[in-house]
């Protein structure tokens, strides 16, 4: 996206890849929920955890950098100075699973399948492209149209390749259980719907010696069987019918791992990474009386124990959240420091300087409560959930502003009706997040723009509406260098930390993970953290 790419054509494998590493085994996990589906390329249905391993792209990303391409699918392309179009080459050697060639009919069909029928981000992006040639039978160019920016040919390279002949008397629209013919580096070979997926490796799978894939898929059989409560899963793990687990809550992490087999046939780590975690908090609906003040932003970001919540729920595992990029160079390096509230002297200075700007902002207190100086309105707003785990977090910060005479209530929905409300803005105060990547781009501008703000179903779940915030977010994707990019996304970060539109959590800058033995993983752990594909099963 930014800068040169980190391998050369002449590296021999990727940093974290062990090309070394035995093929064999199997991996299996948990994931939670169900599924109905094995197209995961429509908006119908939900469809099955890991399909992206039996399906190719034209280019590949690689994970020890922010956003590079690689070939695949597509053995090399031509790009405009301007990136106003790009020429795919398609690799003679690239094949479906039924030995039949991907070719340029594939590549074509694939994008105006995908370009009608396909899911919200893709279509968006698609539409982006005026015209399509193919200069030879083995090329497709794809030449831009009106709206595009940098970052519009680095998503097509993203785009699978699908079989036009597999597909040409089937409705593409619709949920399947039927695997369909794909060219990754596994294939389905059981499906038990809404209960079990099972992915096998394809020994001859073509681009198995492409250097984006050596020392990866050396698992032979990777099976997901789907759990609907999270403890059941758990237990699963412990009695070893999976071996694999990432752990997302902290508790259960300093807590829960701590039977027999763990001492010496299970292993647990916290494996480092170095991307943006997700930014967690109590997010203010500025469109919404009376967060549009920001005095009472402010305020009640002065109420929120951070420190309690983290040495009482999450055992002092997390870092306080102080930028919209957490982990990364992408943070802003001069906002202010997180509010404290770990000492009674700390909580006593913060109340005051809450409640002075409350008072600023006309909420007095009266009788005890926090009211309105003009119409005499109480000062209550709901807080919308949706995980009962998030309650105790919610509560806890419901007390503190107890003490400051105002009354918020805790809902927790289930999650069609969270969604429902959330993509509509219907919610006073929401514990959500927002998520980015190293190589922030377009989506800044759905995240926070005065347009996304009014546009139901975008992310600017905060309302926010600043000229300064909508010229900063759309430049971002026209940055030609690295250092134009940070410096760029760095400027958004603290406008953003400044306009106090949430009330920030936690985060982690570790994955937890947990395994068996003898299942292994490479020394080296990537930017972006923890990559399955690399792992393998020792010899036992």
């Amino acid at each position: 996206m930014t800068g040169k790419p980190k391998y050369s054509a002449n590296s021999p494998h990727l940093d974290y890849a062990n090309p070394d590493a035995p093929k064999g085994g199997t991996l299996k996990q948990a994931a939670i929920g169900t599924f109905d589906t094995v197209n995961p390329y429509t908006i119908k249905g939900k469809a099955a955890v890991g399909m992206d391993l039996v399906t190719d792209k034209l280019m590949v990303r690689v994970w020890d950098e922010p956003f590079t391409m690689y070939p695949m699918i597509a053995k090399s392309t031509e790009v405009a100075p301007n990136r106003s179009w790009i020429t795919f080459h398609i690799d003679p050697r690239a094949k479906f699973h039924d030995g039949s060639p991907i070719t340029a009919d594939d590549v074509v069909w694939t994008f105006e399948t995908l370009k009608e029928f396909g899911r919200p981000n893709a279509r968006r992006i698609y539409k982006l492209v005026s015209k399509v040639e193919r200069p030879d039978t083995n090329s497709v160019k794809f030449t831009f149209g009106e709206g595009y920016d940098r970052e519009t040919m680095m998503i097509l390279c993203l785009m699978p390749v699908l079989s036009k002949t597999y597909w040409k008397d089937k409705t593409f629209d619709q949920t399947t259980l039927t695997p369909f013919l794909s060219n990754g580096a596994y294939k389905i070979t059981e499906v038990d719907p809404g209960r079990r997926i099972v992915y096998e490796r394809v020994k001859d799978y073509w681009a198995k010696d492409l250097m984006p894939n050596r020392g990866h898929f050396n698992i032979d059989k990777i099976i997901y069987d789907f759990y609907r409560d999270d403890s059941v899963a758990f237990e699963s793990f412990k009695s070893g019918d999976l071996n694999l687990r990432r752990e997302w809550d902290a508790g259960l992490w300093q807590s829960g791992y701590d039977f027999p087999a763990m001492k010496d046939k299970a292993k647990k780590e916290a494996l480092p990474h170095g991307r943006p975690d997700r930014v967690r908090g109590f997010i203010f609906n500025t469109r919404r009386e009376p967060f549009t003040d920001i005095r009472v932003r402010q305020a009640l970001n002065h109420l929120l124990d951070f420190e309690f919540l983290n040495q009482n729920f999450y055992y002092g595992l997390y870092g306080r959240i102080n930028s919209y990029f957490p982990n990364t160079e992408l943070a802003a390096t001069d906002t202010p420091p997180p509010i404290k509230n770990a000492t009674a002297e700390e909580k006593r200075e913060n109340m005051k300087r809450a409640d002075a700007l409350l008072k600023e902002a006309g909420w007095v207190i009266k009788d005890g409560k926090r009211v309105n100086a003009k119409t005499g309105k109480a000062f209550t707003f709901e807080i919308m959930l949706d995980d009962p785990s998030n309650e105790k977090i919610a509560l806890s910060f419901v007390r503190s502003l107890k003490r400051m005479g105002i009354t918020a209530n805790v809902r927790v929905l289930d999650s069609a009706a969270f969604l429902g409300r959330l993509t509509d803005y219907d919610f006073d105060m929401t514990l959500y997040f927002w998520m980015s990547t190293l190589s922030p781009g377009t989506e800044q501008y759905l995240y926070w723009s005065c347009e996304a703000a009014k546009t139901p179903s975008r992310w600017n779940y905060a309302g926010i509406c600043d000229k300064n915030i909508d010229e900063l977010s759309k430049s971002i994707a026209s940055a030609k260098t690295r250092e134009e990019l940070v410096s760029k996304v760095q400027a958004l970060d603290k406008a953003l930390m400044a306009g106090s539109y949430m009330i920030p959590l936690y985060y982690n800058s570790k994955d937890f993970v947990a395994y068996w033995q003898p299942l292994a993983h490479p020394e080296n752990m990537p930017l972006y953290g923890t990559v399955l594909e690399t792992w393998w099963m020792n010899a036992p």
